[in-house]
């Protein structure tokens, strides 16, 4: 194993309360302690920001970032989410918003929707798209059904984490989510 998969990247979720604690996988990440649950807006300035409104998607070439500063995810309600609800969080320190690709859920309150991934599956697809695939599949592995989002989008995945850059990777998505 190379230096760089050993070195986990530091996770962060502010947590919104939106959801069913019995469900919320962010809940039970900071359980077991894959994640930091925050309730306010207290993480280190220039952290990386998974937001599905950000035009920039993620890409290998945040890695360095991530390295340095972590991944900060939001978990709120699909239901109830907007741009303002980001908005917000911009505004109270700098951030560097990134948006995931076409990607599916498996989870199993969203399964099969595109974009709708749950707080886990969400760091999972941003660790395995940085490199962090051991990383990511510690993480799903605290869910039964978590390894089944590996599964389902393998080949999607694999392609993006080959990616060089956001360029490529948009290109590939595009493969992925025509036909919507």
């Amino acid at each position: 194993m190379g230096e760089q998969e050993r070195l986990n990247i530091r996770l962060f979720v502010l947590h919104a309360g939106q959801c069913d604690r019995k469900k919320c996988t962010a809940l039970k990440l900071a359980r077991f302690e894959k994640a930091r649950l925050l309730s306010g807006p207290f993480f280190p300035p220039g952290i990386l920001l998974l937001d599905p409104f950000s035009p920039t998607l993620l890409s290998r070439a945040d890695l360095p970032l991530a390295e340095r500063k972590g991944i900060l995810a939001v978990d709120c309600s699909w239901d109830l989410i907007d741009s303002h609800s980001f908005g917000d969080i911009l505004k109270t320190r700098r951030t560097r918003p990134r948006s995931l690709p076409y990607l599916l859920a498996s989870n199993p309150v969203k399964f099969g929707q595109p974009y709708r991934l749950s707080t886990l599956e969400a760091l999972a697809a941003a660790l395995v798209i940085l490199g962090k695939r051991r990383q990511a599949e510690e993480l799903l592995g605290i869910y039964t059904w978590g390894p089944r989002f590996l599964e389902v989008n393998r080949e999607p995945l694999g392609e993006y984490a080959n990616a060089k850059d956001e360029t490529e990777l948009r290109a590939l998505q595009k493969e992925y989510s025509d036909g919507l």
